[in-house]
Order: structure tokens, then sequence, then C-alpha cells
């Protein structure tokens, strides 16, 4: 299982055409996409995408801005796929990660960071099937 996960190209980089850029890095760190859609988080999606948010005091701004706009989701396969993953995008707040993750890159906040990724395979596993209901994953 830990070889899938999640991840999302949030609105702040579908709408500024980031999306073939984020994807090819994603590509030559060795990922394969194995399903991949553009959708725009309604509220109610939303809300049950990011319910472990719930109560805390940046849930309605998370909320606003992931339904403001398109979001590409995939999911990836790679060995050790959420642990690599995390490696690529950096942490959330893109001040404080590599210069070369993708938030780092790309973020400008730490809700407007780019991506949102998997961080546990429980997470992955739950996250995917949100997105993608119908999704097999092969162990």
């Amino acid at each position: 299982m830990e070889d899938y996960t999640l991840f999302l190209i949030k609105p702040d980089s579908t709408v500024k055409n980031h999306i073939g850029a984020i994807l090819k890095i994603i590509e030559e760190h060795g990922f394969v996409i194995k399903e991949m859609k553009m959708f725009r988080m309604d509220r109610k999606f939303a809300d049950r995408f990011y319910e472990i948010h719930k109560g805390k005091d940046f849930y309605d701004n998370l909320i606003k801005f992931m339904t403001s706009g398109r979001t590409v989701a995939t999911v990836l396969y790679r060995k050790n796929a959420i642990n690599e993953l995390r490696k690529v995008i950096g942490k959330t707040d893109y001040h404080e990660t590599k210069p070369e993750t993708i938030r780092r890159i790309y973020g400008e906040t730490i809700t407007r960071n780019a991506v949102h990724a998997s961080d546990s395979p429980e997470n992955a596993k739950e996250e995917i099937l949100k997105v993608f209901p119908y999704f097999k994953f092969k162990e």
C-alpha cells in the first residue's frame, strides 16, 4: 500500500499553468501516474476530503481556497511512494523547505503551497478512494 499515494496540484498552481512543470518533476523522480483527473472541488467534497482539519483555525480558509479553482488529482505509484513524494514536495511551509522542492519552487503561503500529498499509508488509501472511488490497488 505504501507504494501508492495521492498527489494533488492545488488551484494556485493550476491557475498559473504549472501543471506540466510539476508533473515533469514527479515523473523525473520515478513516479508513475496510475490515475489522473482535473476537477473543481465543491464545498461538500472539500469538507469531506479535509474533515481531519475541521475545527482548526485555518480550516475555513483552506476550504475557500481549495474550492476556488481547478485541482489536478493523481494516484502515483513507486516503491515507498509516500515518503519519496514527501521529499520531492517539501515541507508545508515553503519557507522551511529545500530550494529544489515543488513547494519551494511554486508555493506562495502555507495554504497556497502548490500541492498536497498523502502523509501515511492509511491516509493515502482513504484519500485515493475519496477522489477515485473505483481505484484498484494491486498489492
